[in-house]
């Protein structure tokens, strides 16, 4: 039995490709990347991007559907506030809004804000918890990663952040989380700012080792990077070759992983 289904509806950091405004605007592809956005279990969304409406139209996605919105941040390529009001209108029950326990957002018609504070488990319903990580990213934005738990499988989502903070680390220690979304905004460029908040290719093939001898990850464990930088990385094939050899896989818009 899967615990977990994961859609990518948006793998990209914020400069996604142009070729979504000509022929891949209705369409997926490996190698044309909208911004960031996941759905797990056909009713959870995980953050709401620019583009997350065409996203979930492609995929065929009933947004009747979506009870509750995470946001890892505050950012606009994670947080669309004009999505979240429109997916709420569809419902004739509130939506809920999941975000740090610090967040201001502004009121919307029938959604409901439910606040997460670090590292305190939540109940979203029996046998079914989601606990929040501070993560190494732009403060003002209030970034988290999130970490879903469910009949014994752990699910965690870890995009817009370098490494993990040190408070993460000890508390994730044996976790022996089964599904891994890791950020991968950089690739294998040298140089570029964006590696103060974000991982690179040679950071990730860093911190999987360490994460093995710390057990929060193990051999079965799938991983996957995600919001990765397009004009930062080669193709999709490419990156997931040099993917495989570090042990983990790319994830692309369209995508479906069960755990």
């Amino acid at each position: 039995m899967n615990e977990f289904e994961l859609l990518f509806l948006g793998t990209s950091a914020w400069d996604y490709s142009p070729k979504l405004q000509t022929e891949f605007k209705d369409k997926f592809d490996k190698d044309v990347r909208r911004s960031a956005c996941a759905l797990l279990n056909g009713t959870i969304l995980i953050d709401c991007g620019f583009h997350c409406l065409d996203s979930i139209k492609i995929a065929g996605v009933d947004a009747k559907n979506i009870s509750d919105v995470f946001l890892t941040h505050l950012h606009g390529d994670h947080c669309n506030f004009k999505a979240i009001e429109y997916i709420a209108s569809l419902r004739k029950t509130p939506l809920n809004l999941w975000i740090r326990s610090d967040a201001t957002v502004p009121d919307i018609n029938n959604v409901i804000v439910k606040r997460l504070t670090k590292m305190t488990p939540v109940e979203l319903d029996k046998n079914f918890t989601i606990t929040t990580y501070y993560a190494n990213h732009d403060e003002r934005s209030l970034p988290q990663h999130l970490l879903f738990e469910k009949n014994g499988k752990k699910f965690m989502y870890a995009c817009d952040g370098a490494w993990f903070l040190r408070e993460t680390y000890y508390a994730l220690k044996d976790s022996n989380i089964d599904l891994l979304v890791l950020d991968c905004t950089v690739g294998d460029k040298l140089g570029d700012y964006r590696v103060c908040e974000h991982n690179t290719i040679p950071m990730i093939r860093v911190l999987l080792p360490s994460f093995k001898t710390w057990g929060i990850i193990n051999e079965n464990s799938k991983v996957l990077v995600s919001h990765l930088a397009p004009s930062l990385h080669v193709s999709h094939d490419e990156t997931e070759k040099i993917m495989s050899e570090i042990g983990a896989s790319v994830a692309y818009d369209g995508l479906t992983v069960k755990v």
